[in-house]
Formats: C-alpha cells, structure tokens, sequence
C-alpha cells in the first residue's frame, strides 16, 4: 500500500534535513532577490564550497532555480521556494 503525504508535511520533513546554511540562503535570495553565487555567499554568510552544495540540495527539491548568464550561475528562488518559506514560517509560530 502507497501512502501519501501532504505537499506541505513533505517539505517540512525535508526541510529539517537541510543545513542550517539553507534557511540562510533562502532568506537572502527573498531578501535580494536573484543573484550570483559569490555575491550569495557574501551575503548568506556561507562558504563558497559549502553553497554549491547547499545550492544543489535546494534546487533538487525545486525551492531554488540555478541560470547561467555568461560564465556566472544565477540563483533565485522558485515559487515553490517561497511557499516552503512561508511554511516554516507557519511551523515556528504555530
């Protein structure tokens, strides 16, 4: 028997596996908005080796899109993203 889970509980769940670097991340590109990853790093205060996996966990989950414009990486926050946001959100006040 398959058994389901709701979009949000899902998140949440998953979001508790994430680094504490991720909430961090994801609080700048809603702060900022779209970015490069050196300026990402600077500003979310995470290491550059440590963003590129942070980075890559974020988008495998679909919260975090990665562009390329020239020889940058371009990051933003999907809509997903801002919806689990919201969502953790939800959970440290309720």
């Amino acid at each position: 028997m398959i058994s389901t889970t709701p979009l949000a509980d899902y998140l949440v769940k998953a979001g508790d596996r994430l680094p504490d670097e991720a909430t961090r991340v994801l609080e700048t590109l809603v702060a900022e908005g779209s970015m490069n990853k050196e300026d990402l790093s600077l500003l979310s205060r995470v290491k550059r080796a440590v963003l590129d996996h942070v980075i890559m966990q974020l988008y495998a989950l679909g919260l975090v899109d990665v562009s390329t414009e020239g020889k940058s990486k371009i990051c933003s926050l999907t809509r997903l993203g801002d919806e689990y946001l919201a969502l953790v959100e939800e959970e440290k006040a309720g």
